[in-house]
Formats: C-alpha cells, structure tokens, sequence
C-alpha cells in the first residue's frame, strides 16, 4: 500500500459511489410513477407493477454476466455501456403511450443497464482494488442505493406533482448521461495500471494479462454449476431472495403508493423514504464496518430478524399518529441494505476472491428474483384486497425465517477455484 497520505483507491471508490448513486435514483424513479401512470394512462397497479418486476428480475439476471464480462473486458467499458442504456431508456420512456413501451424503456434497457451498475460492480471493484478494509469499502458502495433514493426521491416526486411524470425521465437521463465522462476519465482499469498496488497489500503484483479467457456467458456458467453444488450457495441465495422481496421489491416500489392509501401525499412518502436513505447510508456503512471485525452469519441473523419485526410492525404504524412511522424508518431505514456487506463477506469466504464476485452475482439474481415476485405480488394483493396489511405481514415473516436460515451457513472455504481453469486475469 502507497505511504502518501492518500491513495487513488479513494477516487475510484468515489467514482463507483456516483455510479451506483446515480443508478440508484433511477431504479427508484418507478415507485414515483405509479399513481401518475394510472391517472394518465389508466393503466391497473398490477400492469405498472408487471413492468416493474421485469425491470428487477433483469437488473438481477444481468449481475453475474456482467461480473464475468468486466473480468473478460474490463469494468469501464462495461460500465460505460450500461450508463448509456440507462440514458437511452430513460429519455425514450418519455414516448411511451402503450404498457409495452414502459416494458421496453424501463423493463429491459433500464434493467439491463442497473444490473450492470449495481452490487455486483461494487463487489468486483472491491475485490480489484483492496486486500484490506473490504468491508468498509464494500460498506460505502452499498450505501449509494440509500444515498441516491435520499437525493433523487424528494426531488422526483417533487417534479411530478408539478411538472409531470415525464420531467423525472428527462432528469434522470441527464443523471446517467453526466456519469458517462465521469467513468471515463477517473476510472483506472486496476491499480497497476497507475503504479498502485490494491489497498493494504505489501508485496508486488505480478503484470496481469486477459489471455486464454473463455467469454462471459461460459465464466458465468461455469461457476454457477460449480457453486450449486455447495450448500452455502443455496443458503445465501435463498436469504438473499427473501432480502430482495423485503427491499427494492415491497417498500421499494410499493411504499410511496401504501402512503397514499392512508392520505400521505407522495412528496411525503417520498421523504420518508428518503429519511429511510439517511439511516441506511449509517447502518450499512457501519454493517461493512462490523463485517470486517465480527461474525458475519450473525450479524445477518439480528438485521433479518429486525427487518421482519419491522415490516410486522409497518401496518399498525400507520394507525399511531406521530410516533408510528418514525420508529419504523429508524429500525427498517438502519437495516435497508445492511445485508450486503455480511454476504459478500460470506461469498469470498467460501468461494475465493477470483470467483466470489461472479457467485454474488448469481445470489444478487436471486435477491433480484425475490424482489420481482414480491413487487407483482404486493400490486394483485392490493388490487384484490384493497391494502397492503397482509402483504407486509408475509414480508416481515419471510424475514424471519432468512434470519434462522442465515446461522445455518458455515462459511468454509470449498475446495479448488470454482473458475481455476479459466481465471479473470492470469498470472505471467
């Protein structure tokens, strides 16, 4: 590790921040849309709720194949090709006039281009550029998703109430638009590439080469056929699933629309949500931390099990004047996405650096998967039930069920490189 007082490394954490900062906002522009899209369109919740659930079950399915392809072709032109995806289906989904033209826009070239721009791109980096504090780090990546609902979901909803609907495409185009020179000129492909080693790392790295690489569809591949063989992959995918049908796919989408069943404009539910962000900016930075010096499956276990009592909780907190939704946006918003770091933590513990990121990825599918299902789900149960009481009932106790399923991982190496054959980068 370089003994100046600052290191590179830093910058590119920064830059990766803004990235999935940005992305960030994006994928939460939806859950502001909803009630707009009915009004104007007449459009059923459970239609826009359709569309939605295409949008995070491809950001999931993306993440394992874009974790294989930054290995194969490297990060920043990955990520740069995502940013333009992401420009592109923002700004056409302000043609649209039809349901198919909103599963165009915002399911597919949207979701292709945020399950680039997400935590499987922060596990890679992390694994690139640290051998040391990968908690932290991943901790501080993980919290853009909190920052970025913070930045962009007051402003949003905002900008619909009194410009339209389409004024948040338009802003969130020019968002992913303006990161695109960004990554291109503050984003090193490795740190050998400007003289660094990773973070914490004493010895020299030998020069890396991309030689006899498979392509990504076979990396990818191959190490999902490996790691299913393993029972902690199953058991990290399962809780990770459970994770995403509790976060992006239920108060991510469903939130802002169950404020206003109870007369909470969405300017308000928005800045509830962006409350949530704050303290989630705390609790995962803080659960990255905590990853670096504790037991992982347990810290895992106390945030699913907090998770679940709050979203039990969530109903009845509608119904306490003052106090009710202030204390469910303190233990929900501390806890939002404080389960990455642990996980990762856990990947790398029982795959290996080399093939960690590309198995995140398939256990970010199943989170991704979880919160698709849960999203159709939350929107026919509201549509047939009239309320969101019993969905988040289910919620909070698929959490407690991950929060027992998590002590059941034991973290152990498993023998030989799940992708030894063909490495990321191989050694001359």
């Amino acid at each position: 590790m370089s003994r100046t007082r600052f290191n590179y490394v830093w910058i590119v954490v920064g830059t990766i921040f803004l990235v999935l900062l940005a992305a960030a906002g994006i994928r939460a522009a939806p859950s502001v849309m909803i009630l707009p899209l009915e009004h104007e369109f007449g459009w059923s919740r459970t239609v826009i709720s359709f569309v939605i659930s295409v949008n995070i079950a491809l950001y999931g399915l993306i993440g394992p194949f874009s974790a294989a392809a930054m290995q194969r072709y490297g990060i920043r032109p990955i990520v740069l090709g995502a940013l333009a995806l992401l420009a592109v289906g923002t700004y056409a989904s302000t043609f649209m006039t039809m349901p198919w033209h909103m599963v165009l826009a915002w399911g597919i070239l949207v979701g292709a281009g945020s399950g680039v721009a997400a935590n499987t791109l922060a596990a890679t980096v992390v694994g690139r550029w640290f051998e040391t504090r990968r908690g932290l780090a991943m901790g501080l990546l993980t919290a853009s998703a909190a920052t970025g609902q913070m930045v962009f979901l007051p402003l949003m909803a905002y900008m619909v109430d009194h410009f339209g609907w389409r004024s948040v495409a338009m802003l969130v185009a020019g968002v992913a638009a303006l990161a695109i020179p960004l990554v291109a000129v503050f984003l090193p492909e490795r740190p050998q590439d400007i003289g660094l080693k990773s973070y914490g790392m004493t010895e020299d790295l030998p020069v890396e080469s991309r030689s006899a690489l498979k392509n990504p569809l076979a990396i990818a591949f191959d190490a999902l056929r490996k790691a299913i063989r393993v029972r902690d992959f199953w058991l990290l995918f399962f809780s990770f699933f459970i994770c995403g049908m509790s976060t992006n796919g239920y108060i991510g989408s469903h939130f802002i629309a169950m404020c206003g069943d109870y007369g909470i404009l969405a300017v308000g539910g928005a800045s509830i949500l962006a409350v949530m962000g704050v303290l989630d900016l705390v609790g995962t930075t803080l659960s990255g931390w905590l990853s670096d010096r504790f037991n992982a499956r347990v810290l895992l276990f106390w945030y699913y099990g907090l998770r679940g009592i709050a979203l039990i909780f969530l109903p009845h907190a509608f119904g306490l004047s003052y106090f009710g939704l202030p204390v469910f946006a303190i233990i929900y918003g501390l806890d939002w996405i404080a389960t990455v770091p642990p996980t990762v933590r856990l990947a790398n513990d029982v795959f290996g650096r080399l093939a960690a990121p590309i198995v995140f990825g398939w256990i970010v599918a199943g989170h991704q998967l979880g919160a698709a299902s849960a999203t159709m789900l939350a929107g026919y149960m509201r549509n047939s039930l009239g309320s969101y009481t019993l969905s988040s009932m289910l919620m909070g106790s698929a959490c407690i069920v991950a929060a027992v399923m998590v002590l059941r991982i034991k973290g152990h190496r498993v023998g030989g490189e799940l992708i030894g054959a063909t490495p990321a980068f191989v050694r001359r």
